[in-house]
């Protein structure tokens, strides 16, 4: 009988460079890490890979100037709105500075007390001592009188005056206004490019239904710039900070790499393996209030194995209600035919009540995140087993 479940490991790689073949590079790290471990390999397995060295290895990049360029073609009066962006230095500081360098003026919309992933940009107990609401209209001028600085506690920077020097040094103009509406910005411009992640289709159809030139994120770098790199989903969104002139652009070949690798791995393996791309993880630190996810998805591209959603029976409640008279190995065992006879689709069921309603690959890439972190672990592979079992398998 088998006394352990899911089983995660981080699996160490060379240092990825651009060009790189990355899909000989995983197959490789996991047959030494199996050998040096060891492990064997299961039907079922799953092997993630972290989007940051796909994006590296597809030498995926674009420079400050071609965003200026491909902003100035899409905004030529050289004046932009820009509506909610997030705070953050790696994500979106040098897309700023590619603005900056292609427009003459900026007028900035951001939503308080926090950005989209809950950066905070006010303090919410100064916020709930003010006058202001959620709904209202807050002028720089007005921020800077009531609010002051406000120091982000985990950062230390102040991004408005962040973001101001960045927009300064490149000679452009810029004007802050904090609101929650997005249509707030049209009293300033009618140009107009929305910033924000998870709701860009909705503020975009917003923007454009009330008569705004609007582009969103993901339609800048959405194709070549002079053979710049270009991501056709995404755009810029998902993009992180390489150097202070280059970004490095969400991955764009993914599904054509976890097949490679999946079929590399049939091949040595003799296994159906399912592989996955991961970014950031669908998770929320209750204590910061910092939503992790900043990646347009958790993962750009998997294996068809990993499609859908769990199909779970709540333990807890089969064996509080149907099973409550049992105890010890006669539960067990009657938990376990409870489970090899469960429907194929749970949903709506009570007996799945509790259970996470997230796609499977929204949960993996969670899972991945937290395991290969996002600074100095070397581990850019995760490998997962056992993620499918269920307490009848021995």
């Amino acid at each position: 009988m088998r006394n352990v479940g899911t089983v995660v490991r981080g699996i160490r790689t060379p240092i990825i460079k651009e060009h790189d073949d990355l899909a000989n590079i995983v197959v490789n790290s996991l047959m030494e890490a199996s050998k040096s471990e060891p492990f064997t390999f299961r039907d079922k397995d799953i092997v993630a890979i972290t989007e940051a060295v796909v994006g590296i290895s597809e030498g995926n990049y674009v420079t400050v100037d071609d965003i200026a360029t491909d902003v100035a073609n899409k905004f030529p009066e050289r004046e932009v709105g820009i509506v909610f962006p997030i705070l953050s230095r790696n994500r979106f500081s040098m897309i700023l500075k590619g603005i900056a360098r292609g427009m003459n003026k900026i007028t900035m919309l951001l939503s308080f007390p926090s950005d989209e992933v809950g950066n905070g940009i006010l303090d919410e107990e100064k916020l709930d001592n003010s006058t202001y609401t959620l709904g209202d209209v807050i002028s720089e001028s007005d921020y800077e009188k009531d609010f002051g600085d406000f120091i982000h506690p985990f950062t230390g920077i102040n991004m408005v005056h962040f973001y101001r020097e960045l927009i300064e040094s490149e000679n452009c103009q810029v004007e802050f206004v904090f609101a929650n509406n997005a249509k707030t910005i049209l009293n300033y411009t009618n140009n107009v490019l929305n910033c924000d992640i998870h709701t860009r289709l909705k503020t975009k159809k917003m923007l454009s239904e009330a008569g705004a030139h609007v582009y969103g994120l993901y339609e800048i770098m959405n194709a070549p710039i002079n053979g710049s790199g270009f991501n056709p989903d995404y755009g810029l969104l998902g993009s992180n900070k390489s150097t202070e002139e280059r970004l490095k652009l969400f991955p764009k070949t993914g599904n054509t790499l976890v097949v490679e690798i999946q079929n590399k791995l049939r091949e040595l393996t003799g296994k159906e393996i399912e592989v996955m791309v991961y970014g950031d993880g669908a998770f929320k630190d209750p204590v910061g209030h910092i939503w992790e996810l900043a990646d347009p998805v958790v993962s750009p591209a998997y294996t068809k194995g990993l499609e859908g959603t769990p199909n779970e029976i709540k333990l807890k409640y089969i064996s509080d209600n149907k099973f409550a008279n049992l105890s010890g190995d006669e539960l067990k065992e009657a938990i376990k035919g409870e489970i090899r006879e469960k429907n194929s689709d749970l949903k709506g069921n009570m007996l799945s009540q509790g259970t996470t309603p997230r796609r499977i690959t929204d949960l993996v890439g969670s899972l991945c995140d937290l395991t290969s972190g996002s600074g100095d672990k070397g581990t850019p592979v995760v490998f997962i087993q056992g993620y499918f079992d269920n307490l009848s398998n021995d």
